[in-house]
């Protein structure tokens, strides 16, 4: 037991440490504040544990099933990477012309909205679905119960996880003197919103 969960974390590392469009939401949302990462975070990680019971139960099946329905889910995650990426350029262009942030960082706003962003990335990504159901099986020990070994996986998953990006989240803010310089911030937005851009079309155009 204690061999699978180190091989277990080991690969969990593999994984977070996979650049994605997780890790540039994240990152971006990091440049903001500090709980607006975290938050972020959060919602990816509810994302990702929603997937491990979903391949818990071998619903995710249907979707490599259906061919159908994986076209549309893929749709789904890369209007929303579209989206993130032109809201994104968009909040640079304003840092540049000095028009503030219209209220984003607020308390109720920006913490419902930074949650449910890392959230909706997740459940718009069908391969996030069809990883977990092929990641997570591998490391159910022989003997063990199927469905819980599954879920107990997918939660210590998305934890570990919320560990590992809440050491970008506190990087990010421990280099806050920099990155909040007007002109860095702005670049570093303009890049992450093209990266956004970049990686919801090209899931847009794979088959």
């Amino acid at each position: 037991m204690l061999s699978t969960l180190l091989a277990f974390v080991g690969a969990c590392t593999l994984i977070a440490a996979s650049p994605g469009p997780s890790t540039v939401l994240i990152i971006k949302q990091s440049l903001r504040s500090r709980r607006s990462g975290f938050l972020t975070v959060l919602g990816n990680e509810t994302g990702v544990f929603v997937w491990g019971v979903v391949a818990a139960f071998g619903l995710t099946a249907l979707l490599t099933a259906s061919e159908v329905a994986y076209d549309v889910t893929r749709i789904v995650g890369a209007i929303v990477l579209v989206g993130f990426g032109i809201q994104t350029l968009r909040h640079a262009r304003r840092t540049r012309e000095g028009a503030g942030d219209d209220g984003w960082d607020s308390p109720e706003r920006g913490g419902w909205a930074s949650y449910r962003g890392g959230l909706l990335l997740n459940l718009a990504n069908p391969k996030a679905a069809i990883f977990a159901m092929s990641f997570l099986p591998q490391f159910v020990p022989e003997g063990a119960p199927h469905l819980p070994a599954m879920i107990g996986l997918a939660a210590l998953w998305a934890v570990y996880e919320v560990g590992y990006y809440g050491l970008y989240v506190w990087f990010v803010g421990r280099l806050k003197n920099v990155l909040s310089r007007a002109g860095v911030r702005r670049r570093l937005e303009q890049v992450s919103g093209g990266v956004l851009l970049l990686l919801g079309a090209r899931m847009a155009l794979e088959s």
